[in-house]
């Protein structure tokens, strides 16, 4: 039987770096020499290319959409593309290089399993490279993918990549990436993207979609312990039923397990997990499924079903890592909504402890705010307790976003930090 993308494991990866590094021309590469572009896509490219001059065919405008992109040759906003082959199904986000986007490069990242970090041959290691690098540390991301582009123009140099190499490893290693791995690749030309390249022979590593192909990032944010955020009650008067529907952010869940419902602390136990296609004998993330208890409770959106023996905190107060969203600055005393998992409650800024200095990772102590794309340790108190872990064991209940309450823009996003 052949096998289709359905059957093959997921790999959620973000492009990140500098500007003009060439996220946009290596996604590009991937999907064309992958033969994932439909025939009237190419067609598309092929004439803008041509409008546009300069011969030969524009890879990244199979990513930068906008008109405003395609005008000035960056990417502004979060571009999301799929494809898949034999071994694997994609899902890429060629995010922002320039400073100014740093907050869609977040949105872009958060949710990605590996990153892929280009630097510039020509240029090297530049801030915004070590920016995007320090960001998906924090949103933990656990394999990074250090990119060198553009290395047909150094004359695909060994040693022009070794000192990079050597530059880069100076910087992530205090990042806490659990895996970091260095290719040479020239986008354009299509050199050890998705073939070898004969011009760098004395690489003796993988291709860029066959490390893609081959990393395993299956279980690594499901934090231990069952975590059911819920969110809808769905009842039926008619059978008397009553569920709760939500997606499985953590852990297994079984019929007959026993569960706490937090913050109420009531202690029950799953009678069954259904399902639009009927019951099921077990859930794990990120299935989504509704829960029917044993005993009649009081269970409502926001509320964490949890296992007894391994419960996240519970609590008002919390510190987390603050990526500063907003062009008006976070300072103590201001007052956000807190949307964690399937609640929002109102939260005030106790403190900015700290401001991360992105080319040496120190922190600055009490710098008394976070401006625009600046990264800090902030102190928060909320107007009721929230069920939360901390961000480096799960991802979905260890993570936040502030939101003015004025405006309801997102201002912020946080990573909750471990308790001391």
């Amino acid at each position: 039987m052949a096998t289709t993308a359905i059957d093959t494991p997921l790999l959620r990866l973000a492009t990140a770096g500098s500007v003009d590094d060439g996220k946009s021309t290596l996604i590009g590469r991937l999907l064309y020499d992958s033969k994932s572009i439909l025939a009237d896509q190419l067609e598309q490219v092929e004439e803008a290319s041509r409008r546009r001059g300069g011969g030969g065919l524009d890879l990244s405008l199979l990513t930068d959409g906008l008109r405003a992109e395609r005008e000035q040759g960056i990417t502004i906003d979060v571009a999301y593309r799929y494809f898949a082959t034999p071994a694997r199904t994609f899902v890429i986000a060629d995010t922002p290089g320039h400073v100014q986007y740093t907050r869609n490069m977040v949105t872009g990242a958060s949710t990605a399993d590996l990153a892929v970090i280009l630097v510039d041959a020509r240029k090297g290691v530049l801030e915004q490279s070590k920016r995007h690098a320090f960001i998906s540390s924090l949103l933990g991301i656990r394999h990074l993918v250090v990119a060198v582009n553009k290395m047909d123009l150094v004359g695909f140099s060994e040693d022009v990549f070794d000192a990079i190499v050597t530059d880069f490893c100076g910087f992530a290693r205090n990042l806490g990436a659990h895996e970091a791995t260095y290719i040479p690749i020239s986008a354009l030309h299509g050199d050890n993207v998705v073939e070898r390249s004969e011009a760098m022979d004395w690489y003796a590593g993988p291709a860029l979609l066959e490390h893609l192909e081959r990393v395993e990032v299956a279980g690594e944010h499901d934090g231990g312990g069952l975590r059911f955020p819920v969110q809808w009650v769905i009842r039926d008067g008619a059978s008397d039923y009553r569920g709760y529907a939500g997606q499985v952010a953590g852990g297994r869940v079984r019929p007959g397990d026993e569960v706490v419902v937090l913050p109420a602390g009531i202690a029950t136990t799953v009678a069954s997990i259904d399902t639009y296609d009927g019951p099921l004998g077990e859930a794990f993330g990120p299935m989504s499924v509704t829960l029917r208890l044993a005993d009649e409770v009081d269970v409502s959106r926001g509320d964490l079903i949890c296992a007894p023996d391994a419960r996240p905190t519970l609590d008002r107060e919390l510190e987390a890592d603050v990526c500063w969203l907003a062009d008006a600055p976070l300072r103590p005393r201001g007052r956000y909504l807190l949307k964690h998992t399937t609640t929002t409650v109102r939260a005030i800024v106790d403190d900015v402890a700290d401001r991360v200095d992105i080319d040496t990772l120190d922190r600055d102590a009490a710098p008394g705010e976070l401006a625009l794309n600046e990264i800090g340790r902030v102190r928060l108190r909320t107007s009721r307790p929230l069920a939360f872990d901390a961000y480096a064991d799960n991802r979905a209940t260890g993570s936040f976003i502030l939101i003015d309450e004025a405006t309801n823009d997102t201002v912020g996003a946080g990573m909750i930090a471990a308790r001391p």
